[in-house]
């Protein structure tokens, strides 16, 4: 079995334990996929709960920022989710949508595929769907989204330009994206790179901000903006896990940043199915 698919089997099996776990009693988040305290849980994840078409039952504190809040969602748009979890952010993005508008989730974890399933039969919700699939391989046609959101899961992606390549491919000439993902300034500790909870918490998986964003140019999309960062600040009960004490006072006094960005990209009105260099 190779790396890669050893980290995308690790981070399945840990996001299914999430999505069987009791709403009242799920206290699992971005941070650390049900490794933190109860205290700090959910460090990295925002509030959504003022949104119009916000669900709870589809809240699981998984995310780390609000980019549908971002996404500049019209009436009557087709909208993608990555990594679409219980369906919290496609049923804010359904509510800006509209009723002639269509959104469609993506997750290749299929106990969260059954909840988020559940979620829309309950609401009654006959414009969002969701399909079990990998981000690498978007189960969807070329040139079919308005926009494209998704919210703390590329990072848990090893093949990150891969999925760049395909939210260009999916999305329609003119279209667009609001991501919300971890990136880092400078390094982290091997100790955090090498352990399995960090890297399905979102943490060990980031890559450097300038890196993703040269990623996203690389891919052939345009009008690239950061529409919002914030630090994240992973508590020391949790780096302790993983880092002695003289590691962590090290870590504290490098320059080492964790940020939670929400970064806004086009694709050109004139491109192409694919990004350059893809087609022959």
């Amino acid at each position: 079995m190779s790396t890669d698919t050893q980290i995308k089997e690790m981070v399945r099996q840990k996001y299914s334990e999430i999505a069987l776990q009791d709403k009242d009693t799920n206290q699992s988040s971005c941070c650390g996929a049900g490794e933190c305290s109860t205290e700090v849980y959910n460090i990295m994840s925002d509030d959504y709960s003022t949104l119009e078409g916000y669900n709870p039952d589809a809240d699981l504190g998984l995310g780390c920022s609000l980019p549908t809040q971002f996404a500049k969602i019209a009436i009557g748009n087709t909208v993608i989710d990555l990594g679409s979890g219980a369906g919290n952010d496609c049923f804010v993005a359904r509510k800006e949508a509209g009723e002639n508008g269509k959104v469609i989730g993506i997750d290749f974890t299929p106990a969260m595929i059954e909840k988020a399933r559940l979620n829309a039969e309950k609401l009654g919700f006959n414009n969002v769907e969701f399909r079990q699939g990998d981000i690498e391989k978007i189960p969807v046609s070329a040139n079919v989204a308005d926009v494209i959101v998704s919210n703390c899961v590329l990072n848990l992606v090893p093949n990150k330009d891969g999925v760049f390549k395909e939210i260009f491919r999916v999305l329609k000439p003119g279209g667009h994206f609001s991501i919300s993902d971890i990136v880092l300034n400078g390094d982290l500790p091997s100790a955090i790179k090498e352990a399995a909870e960090m890297y399905s918490g979102c943490v060990s998986g980031a890559i450097q901000k300038q890196v993703y964003l040269d990623l996203i140019a690389d891919n052939g999309f345009v009008n690239i903006t950061i529409q919002k960062q914030k630090p994240i600040i992973v508590p020391d009960d949790i780096l302790s896990k993983y880092l002695s004490k003289d590691e962590l006072t090290a870590f504290r006094s490098s320059n080492t940043g964790i940020y939670s960005v929400t970064v806004y990209a086009e694709k050109p009105t004139e491109a192409a199915c694919c990004p350059p260099g893809c087609c022959s």
